[in-house]
Formats: structure tokens, C-alpha cells, sequence
């Protein structure tokens, strides 16, 4: 069942349309009524002259006193309804009696309105004074509404079988009561036929309302399903940016300030080695050292501020690329060759950094680690921009497993896979190395 509050709710909407329609229907009773009267004093009493011009009813006319004693059985009718449906919607406010019922207060207000109708209607309505409405059409139209807010009222709440036991006990109980009540019906044969009219209608629509209801819950249940997986994704995604942010911060800082700090250790301990020798030499190498120093203190502002090299920012990734290799080579005395593409394609800020860093990165494991001669670097760019960097050094085992202490060549295939590419590295021992990167 739905919750206490989903149906406390329902149930006044009910109870404020059953009132509304009771209003409705007494003004429309008093409209057709007074004017069957009217018709009626028109049509057969005299009328008295009481002045040139002036016509009035003879006074203390005995039709029309038991014309007023006919109507009380429509007065009884509305004020029997009307104590039942006010009753009905006190219900619905009164929380005492809600929690003093629990589960049993939905399903008695139904009862309530479904039946008291049916037996007000079918005890009052026959002896109407002849009129409008008062014949088993009548009967059957004044309560089909009140009736029809009772199936949805079964439908929105219960299952299928409910609703159809709804609409057969309904006409049973109705027509129980016509068969034995003491009151003549000259149309009972066509009441009994609106009767199962009105129950395979109620039937066929009930059957609609409630499974509109099932299908609208099944979509509420999937809603809150979607929303709490939805909410473990945002949960998991989140976790998974401070983690791959985290990552990125590393890597950028392994870039820049790693890569500056091991460039000055190597600056000065060759300084270091030439202090007594070569002076000239010493000078050189600490005024190398200074410079790599400033470089890396530039470098890790910007990776803190932007984590975007202010090389791209500056000249763009060809001109950024060359000037990091050419300043590799003259430094530690490589030979160079270049092959980039120019001009260069456009391309999305996070692919450029990417293939920047692995130039950089490469560059930085070359001149540290490989005792290269010669190295290459060649980019290229057709449906796919492939990046190429190779170098005649001492090579390593790349098949080897387990801890190799490379941080920079993890981060490497880190970057490639967040841009959406692939890197490989080829390497052996006494053959250099080759880096492809594809994106």
C-alpha cells in the first residue's frame, strides 16, 4: 500500500468532490423542481383577481401544502448525504482517529463512501416527488458519481481483484436492497439493466485506473532505484576525480620540480668533481645549476597554478617541443634530429600537455639514464597523431616484472590513457629505447 500520508491525502480529495457534487446536484434539483412547480400552478390552479392588472394564488390552496409535504423526502436526501460526506472528509482531519483505526481506517472510509450512497439513494430516492430524476435513471445518474470517485478510490490503493469485487459487491448490494425493500419500483427491469451496465464499466475501468497505478508505482520504485545508483555513481565518481586528480598532481609535479631537482643534483655534483680542476668548468655548471633552479621554481608555480606548461602556453607544442630538445642536446652534448610536422593540427588543450610531457619525460630519462649519443624526436599527425621518440642509449628490460622504480614511465602511460591514446615502449638492454605514443 502506498504511505499513510499518500492516503490520508487521496481520501480528502474524495471527500471535498463528494460534497462539491451533492452542492451541484441540490442546486439542480431546486432549479427543475421549481420549475415543475411553476408549470404546475400555471397549468391547473385559478388564479384570483384581486386588482385591475394583478393576478395572485388563492391563499391556503391545499395543492400547494401537499406539494411543499412532497418534498421532504428530497430535503432527507441531502441532508442525509450531506452528514455522511462532511462526516467523511472530519475523518480525514482527525488524527486520533486515524491512529486509533491504523490500518483499517483506509479501507473502512472507502466502505463508507460506497455503501452509504447506495442506501440513502435507494431509500429516499423512490418516494421523490414525481420530477426530474426521480424515475431509475435518475437513481442510477444521482449516484453514479459519488461511486465512480469510490473505484478510484479502491483501484489507486488495492489490487485488480479487489477492484472487481468492488464493482460486483456494489450492484449486489444495491440491488439486494431494490429487491427487498418495501417500496414499488414500475421501472425495476431497467434499473437492474443500468445496474450491470454500470458494473462491466466500472469493471473495464477500474482494470484501466489500476493499472495505470501499478505501472506509475513500478516507475516511482525504478526512479528511486535510478536515483540511489545514481547517487553511488556521483559517490564513486567523485572518488575516482580526487583520485586521478591526485594522480595528475603528482605526475605534474614528477615533470617539473623532480625533473629540476635531479637535473641540479646532477649540475653539481659534476661541479662538484671540477671544483679543484677546472674552475672556469665549476662556474659553468653552478651558473647551469641557478638556471635549472629558477626553470624549476617557474615550472612548479605553474603546475600549481594551471598544470599547464607555460612552454604550450607560450610558443605552441612544436616550437615548445623543439626548444625542450634542442635545450637537452646543447646541455649535455647530444646530436639531435627533429621531424615535426608544421603546422601543426589542432588540437584539445589535455592532448598537447599530454604529448608534451612525454617529450619532456623521455628527454629527462635520456639525458639521465640512458648515456645516449644520439637521440630523435619525430611527430607526425594523419587520422591519428602518433609522437616518436628514440634514442641510442643503454636500453633496459621492459618485459621485467615487479617494482622497477620508473615512476616517470607510469605516469607516461597514465597521461595516455586519460587522453584517450596508447603508448608503447620498446627497450633492451645495449639497444636504446624507443617511445611511440598514439592519440
Amino acid at each position: 500500500m502506498q504511505s499513510s500520508q499518500d492516503s490520508t491525502r487521496i481520501l480528502r480529495i474524495a471527500a471535498w468532490i463528494w460534497i462539491g457534487y451533492l452542492i451541484a446536484m441540490l442546486l439542480m434539483d431546486f432549479v427543475l423542481y421549481t420549475s415543475q412547480a411553476q408549470r404546475s400552478i400555471s397549468q391547473n390552479q385559478p388564479l384570483q383577481q384581486t386588482a385591475p392588472g394583478q393576478q395572485l394564488p388563492p391563499p391556503g390552496n391545499p395543492q400547494n401544502q401537499q406539494q411543499g409535504q412532497r418534498l421532504w423526502p428530497i430535503v432527507l436526501f441531502y441532508i442525509a448525504n450531506g452528514l455522511v460526506a462532511f462526516a467523511f472528509l472530519l475523518f480525514t482531519h482527525w488524527q486520533w482517529i486515524q491512529i486509533k483505526f491504523g490500518s483499517l481506517f483506509y479501507p473502512l472510509l472507502v466502505l463508507a463512501i460506497s455503501t452509504m450512497p447506495i442506501i440513502i439513494n435507494t431509500l429516499i430516492v423512490p418516494r421523490f416527488p414525481q420530477g426530474p430524476l426521480s424515475n431509475a435513471e435518475g437513481m442510477a445518474l444521482r449516484q453514479l458519481p459519488v461511486l465512480f470517485v469510490a473505484l478510484a478510490l479502491v483501484a489507486w490503493e488495492y489490487k485488480l481483484a479487489q477492484v472487481i469485487l468492488f464493482s460486483i459487491a456494489t450492484t449486489a448490494l444495491e440491488i439486494g436492497l431494490i429487491l427487498f425493500s418495501s417500496v414499488s419500483y414500475q421501472s425495476i427491469q431497467v434499473f437492474i439493466f443500468i445496474a450491470i451496465i454500470r458494473t462491466i464499466t466500472f469493471v473495464a475501468t477500474g482494470i484501466f485506473i489500476n493499472l495505470l497505478v501499478t505501472r506509475l508505482r513500478e516507475q516511482q520504485g525504478s526512479l528511486r532505484e535510478a536515483n540511489a545508483n545514481l547517487a553511488h555513481y556521483a559517490s564513486t565518481l567523485e572518488q575516482l576525480t580526487v583520485s586521478r586528480e591526485r594522480n595528475r598532481l603528482a605526475r605534474e609535479l614528477h615533470d617539473t620540480l623532480a625533473h629540476s631537482l635531479t637535473a641540479i643534483s646532477v649540475s653539481l655534483e659534476t661541479a662538484k668533481a671540477y671544483f679543484d680542476i677546472d674552475s672556469n668548468k665549476t662556474r659553468d655548471l653552478i651558473d647551469k645549476s641557478l638556471e635549472s633552479t629558477r626553470t624549476g621554481v617557474d615550472e612548479t608555480r605553474r603546475a600549481l597554478k594551471a598544470l599547464r606548461a607555460n612552454a604550450l602556453e607560450d610558443m605552441g607544442l612544436g616550437l615548445a617541443i623543439q626548444r625542450a630538445a634542442e635545450s637537452a642536446a646543447t646541455r649535455f652534448n647530444l646530436n639531435l634530429t627533429l621531424d615535426l610536422k608544421n603546422p601543426m593540427p589542432s588540437l584539445s588543450p589535455d592532448v598537447e600537455q599530454t604529448i608534451y610531457r612525454v617529450v619532456q619525460e623521455s628527454i629527462e630519462n635520456i639525458v639521465n639514464h640512458s648515456r645516449a649519443k644520439n637521440f630523435s624526436v619525430q611527430l607526425t599527425s594523419d587520422s591519428h597523431t602518433t609522437l616518436v621518440i628514440q634514442d641510442d642509449g643503454v636500453g633496459f628490460d621492459a618485459n621485467a616484472k615487479g617494482p622497477t622504480g620508473h615512476f616517470g614511465l607510469v605516469g607516461m602511460h597514465e597521461r595516455a590513457e586519460l587522453a584517450g591514446g596508447t603508448l608503447k615502449i620498446k627497450s633492451e638492454k645495449g639497444k636504446g629505447t624507443q617511445v611511440v605514443l598514439t592519440i
